[in-house]
């Protein structure tokens, strides 16, 4: 039985918002599903719904008959799998009952949840809000000083996005890192032929993102499985594993991640095997972005990569291939590469932002290399001779 010692969200490694500017546009779909897609690829993870007025994260994990234990006096959130699910829903005697309360009362409950709740040790919280920048938000701004950062879920309409720059101003004001944008509802699947036609203006999510200087995380349609499995409390991943938007927007989202998350939480056997013999190899890994085959001045426009292992007492080449780059969306390759153990980047041109993200994952950047073939590359790296020019690509 877990003991109160272990209440509270400081052993939750990471806890991310996700809200909206504005109501209906799909947000507890996306807090839902994340939380699912995470579960599912081996993290433990946590799932608090702080829509007090609208609870609907219980519905849609099929999850309404629910019922919290306590420990202690200590809440014990309802699982699911390796999913703990927390939701004022679990304490509604009729789930057609309205929560009428003001303010201080939502915050009473909303520190209750985070702070008299036994959480234990998680690699993710994900926080399902409700759209605003009201109460809600600003309490779990201000409860929770090390949140990892907000998703915003929006759809592609001009009043939806007028709302969501209110989000982002809120997170800037707040000092809240903005994990980028999400466009839900951007077309509809056909359920026979599975192709998907545009019924709002396409990419103006990805427009605004770009705009406002935050990333564009992916494109959720409107899709009736999507849908079926919201209304039924199904695993929308487990069923449709070859509709990989919300896989997209997983990884996006945690491709900004703390490196050794990666390598010591993931249940992944080849990934831990992998960093096992690299371990024991002591070689160091290179990336080089390409074009035609030799390294890519932009480092966004690259269409593979090389990479090069070299042992780091030698300094000798021990292993070159070339794979090709996920499809381009801003802060996805730092997390990415970090997952392959890159221990330095070598380009042509890389934007500050970019070299910052990589920063962040403990991955060294050289700019303003000269186009060549990769091995030359990191020959004349290894062997201190590389020469350099500004970089081609600082914005």
């Amino acid at each position: 039985m877990e003991k109160a010692k272990e209440t509270g969200v400081d052993k939750i490694k990471n806890k991310i918002a996700v809200m909206s500017g504005k109501g209906g546009v799909g947000k507890s779909t996306v807090a839902v599903n994340l939380a699912n897609a995470l579960a599912e690829s081996g993290y433990s993870v946590g799932l608090l719904d702080v829509d007090i007025h609208g609870p609907s994260v219980p519905a849609m994990l099929g999850l309404e008959d629910g019922e919290l234990t306590a420990v202690d006096n200590k809440m014990v959130p309802v699982e699911r799998g390796n999913l703990k699910v927390l939701s004022i829903a679990f304490l509604l005697k009729n789930p057609d009952d309205a929560v009428i309360w003001r303010g201080p009362r939502k915050m009473g409950v909303i520190k209750q949840f985070l702070e008299e709740t036994i959480w234990g040790e998680l690699d993710y919280l994900i926080i399902d809000l409700p759209p605003g920048t009201g109460d809600e938000p600003l309490s779990i701004c201000q409860l929770i000083k090390d949140l990892f950062g907000a998703v915003i879920v929006s759809t592609p309409q001009k009043v939806a996005l007028l709302d969501v720059r209110k989000a982002v101003s809120f997170c800037h004001t707040l000092k809240l890192r903005v994990l980028g944008l999400v466009e839900n509802m951007s077309g509809f699947t056909c359920p026979r032929c599975g192709l998907v036609t545009n019924i709002f203006p396409a990419g103006q999510c990805r427009k605004a993102a770009a705009a406002m200087g935050v990333p564009f995380l992916g494109a959720i349609p409107m899709d009736p499985d999507l849908a079926a499995a919201g209304d039924n409390g199904s695993s929308f991943l487990k069923e449709f594993p070859q509709k990989d938007y919300m896989q997209n927007i997983t990884a996006a989202v945690t491709a900004g991640n703390d490196k050794e998350l990666h390598h010591n939480h993931k249940k992944n056997k080849d990934q831990e095997e992998k960093k096992s013999n690299l371990t024991k190899e002591k070689n160091m890994r290179i990336a080089i972005p390409l074009t035609d085959g030799k390294l890519a001045l932009h480092f966004g426009h690259c269409e593979q990569f090389a990479l090069i292992e070299a042992n780091e007492q030698t300094r000798e080449i021990t292993d070159e291939k070339i794979i090709t780059a996920p499809a381009h969306q801003p802060g996805l390759l730092p997390g990415w590469l970090a997952e392959k153990n890159i221990e330095v980047v070598i380009t042509g041109g890389m934007g500050q932002r970019a070299v910052n993200m990589f920063t962040q994952n403990n991955i060294k950047v050289i700019t303003g290399a000269p186009a060549g073939s990769p091995r030359e590359i990191v020959t004349a790296y290894l062997q201190d001779k590389l020469q350099t020019e500004d970089n081609r690509c600082d914005h």
